[in-house]
This record gives structure tokens, sequence and C-alpha cells, in this order.
């Protein structure tokens, strides 16, 4: 296959660049590193069926010859970058899209947009199927990202009507692994740092609010089997293992061999307080399930922020 991966060199996106090339397809991707790095995609330089485009998808995109699939995961995904960039997370959700997708329909590609849990809001259902509309503050700081987020659901859906253009939506919980920036914003690399360099580990509200946490070599199998043969409508991959924040930070803090205290912080404006995927639709359509144990992709993700020199 030829992919375009915009986004390509952020967490999730240079992943799945390592992934495509290793089972031989062609991968172009395209980042205008605000929050992506170089250093995520540097070891596939070398790689003659890779190439590297920086450029921000608000505007025209243009990448010559056949493309099979364009995978859109341009886009900041912490709250941190979102409050950062709200106006920018709101046009690549937006005129970002729109430009994947005028893409994809040219090359009478395969369109995979990547979404998120935060579609749901603050869920008053759990756990979250595909079906629940959500609970969103759409004025709210986090709004930015999900409203965002919502309308590309919205206009992918809508090329699929009107083109019958072939699609896909990922709707992505909590991810974590190697990769991650180390002011990502947050909680697992947050309190990885935190606890290794000995310092106060920093707990919002009680941190009695969940999250389901999925390691990344299981997210990108579930993308993976998404754009082969998934549905049209959205999916949920994701870990539905739930954990409060003060049991995460407390095992990391074990993993990590700290003695750091966890400090508690008030509570950030619109925080869900519980976040769990209904992963029955992956299960029945994809034979997709996570693997990797929580503990197991915390110990590597930890090993590989001992191991990584001190980047952003």
């Amino acid at each position: 296959m030829r992919l375009l991966i915009t986004g390509g060199a952020g967490f999730l996106g240079s992943h799945l660049v390592e992934r495509f090339l290793s089972r031989g397809d062609h991968v172009t991707a395209m980042d205008d590193l605000s929050t992506g790095r170089i250093s995520n995609i540097e070891p596939f330089f070398q790689n003659p069926r890779f190439i590297f485009v920086k450029h921000n998808v608000v505007n025209y995109i243009h990448v010559p010859g056949k493309l099979d699939a364009v995978l859109h995961f341009a886009s900041p995904a912490s709250p941190v970058d979102y409050a950062r960039f709200p106006i920018p997370t709101l046009k690549v959700g937006a005129l970002g899209t729109h430009k994947a997708l005028g893409l994809a329909k040219d090359k009478k590609a395969v369109f995979m947009l990547a979404s998120t849990s935060e579609i749901y809001g603050d869920p008053l259902v759990n756990p979250q199927p595909e079906s629940y509309w959500g609970n969103v503050n759409p004025i709210g700081p986090r709004g930015v990202y999900d409203e965002a987020k919502r309308f590309a659901e919205a206009m992918t859906m809508a090329y699929h009507r009107a083109h019958k253009m072939p699609v896909r939506i990922v709707r992505i919980f909590n991810t974590y692994g190697p990769r991650m920036r180390r002011r990502d914003g947050r909680a697992v690399p947050n309190f990885i740092c935190q606890a290794l360099r000995g310092r106060p580990i920093t707990v919002f509200g009680k941190g009695s609010q969940t999250r389901s946490l999925c390691y990344v070599s299981d997210l990108i199998e579930g993308i993976l089997r998404l754009l082969d043969r998934g549905p049209q409508e959205p999916v949920n991959i994701g870990n539905p293992d739930e954990v409060t924040i003060l049991e995460l930070a407390r095992l990391i803090r074990k993993l990590a061999g700290s003695k750091a205290p966890i400090v508690n912080k008030p509570l950030p404006t619109d925080d869900p307080k519980r976040r769990r995927p209904d992963i029955a639709l992956a299960r029945r359509t994809l034979g997709w399930k996570p693997q990797v144990p929580l503990e197991e992709g915390l110990r590597r993700t930890i090993e590989h922020f001992r191991s990584e020199r001190p980047v952003l």
C-alpha cells in the first residue's frame, strides 16, 4: 500500500509509520512539528519507502502519485497542547480534516480519522459505547478539542454519504508508551518523569477519577485491523480495564522505584470523572482486544523514559 499519515511525527503517528513500513508499505508522513518531533521518525529516514513532508494540513495538501489510504492523525492531543493552541486545534479538526478528505476523495483512497474518547466529554454512561452521544461543554477550555473532533466525525460521515467514500473513524481512548513527550501533560508521562526525578507526583483532585489505559502496540494493532476490514461507523479502540488516577500514580511510583511524595492539586475544569470504552464492536468486527497488561506496559514505558535523552 501507499499511505499518507498526517501527524506522522507525533506519538501515535510515528508508531503507525513504523508498523506500516515493517509490513512493506510505502509511507508519507506529514507534520508541521508543532507537537510532533523529528526524533520520533529519524530511524526511518534511511528507508527508501519513507518520505517526510513538513506541512500544516490546514493548507492545501498535495501528494503525487497513487494513494491507497489517508490517515488523518494531525492534531494537538493533550490538554497542555490544546490549551496552548486552541485555535490551531479547531482549525486542524475542521480545515485539516476537509483538506485530508479532499485528497482521499481525489485519490479514491480509504480515509481514516483519528477521533477520540473526548467526544464523549464527561460521560454520564459507563462504559461508553459508540452509540452514546456524549456530555460535552462546547465552550469550556477542553471544548476546542472535543468539538473539533466531533465536527471532524460529522464531516467524515458527510463525505461518506455524499461521495460514497470508504471511511474509518477510530475513537482512541487513553494511550501510553514510548515516544510520548516528557512535557506531554497527560498523567502517564507526568507521573513517570516526576517519579524518576524524585519530584512530588501531582494528582489532580482526590485522584478518584478513572482512566482506561491502552498500551500503544495494542492500539496500533486495532487501528490496522480497522483500516483493513473495519466498518464505516466509529469504533472504540482502547483498554476497558479502569484504574483511578491515584492508583496509577502509586503504581508508577512503585515500578520506578521512587519514594517521591504524592501531592494533590485542584481539578482542572471539565476534567472527565470516568473514561472507559465499551469495545464490544471492536471485538465483534475486528476480533481485537488489548493484550499488554498495565504493569508490563508501564515497565516498558518507564524504561524508555530512563534511556531517552531529556528532550521535550
